[in-house]
């Protein structure tokens, strides 16, 4: 005999406010639509893995300009970027009032392993990241989302890191579009 299906009550996610997180992350949460952060995070790994499936190598290696990250590297960069906003979350929403250090994010590009890798391979690991994320993010409860701490010295909340992740990706796929795959090369 099978188990029940267990049904979770759907969880509105308020937008963060300005207070929620540093001034500098506006520019990644503004750039993000609607309220249903679970959802917008589900719909980025989608379209983002749209854009780059099917992309070369050569794709992957091109720099729009010499000295700026190559395609690889703005990908591993944003999975990098997204595992450490997420440890975050993760730390603040289990109530951990340890203040959290920054990153310098060009010293984790270079000493990423981004160009030796296939861009097919940093693809799924884009996919693996978000969908940790999403698990973390859809199994908390919603005294979690509001919860608060010190991160990189500034105050921040859970649901202010899940739309900055949001926002952070927007921001890189829009440069990806822009600057990278501008006519699809």
């Amino acid at each position: 005999m099978s188990e029940p299906a267990v049904i979770t009550p759907t969880l509105t996610i308020a937008r963060p406010q300005a207070g929620e997180y540093a001034p500098y992350y506006d520019r990644y949460i503004s750039l993000v639509q609607g309220e249903d952060i679970l959802n917008t995070l589900d719909q980025q790994r989608r379209e983002t893995m749209t854009l780059l499936c099917g992309r070369d190598e050569e794709d992957g290696d091109f720099r729009y300009t010499p000295g700026k990250w190559s395609a690889k590297e703005v990908l591993g960069h944003v999975c990098d970027s997204e595992r450490v906003f997420a440890y975050r979350a993760l730390r603040i929403a289990r109530a951990d009032a340890t203040p959290l250090a920054g990153f310098e994010q060009d010293d984790y590009v270079r000493n990423g392993p981004f160009a030796q890798r296939p861009l097919a391979d940093l693809v799924e690991d884009f996919i693996a990241v978000r969908r940790a994320t999403l698990s973390l993010l859809r199994n908390l409860d919603e005294a979690a989302w509001s919860r608060r701490g010190i991160a990189n010295k500034s105050e921040v909340s859970v649901r202010g890191l899940a739309y900055i992740i949001a926002g952070h990706e927007l921001h890189h796929r829009g440069i990806l579009v822009e600057r990278y795959f501008v006519g699809s090369r």
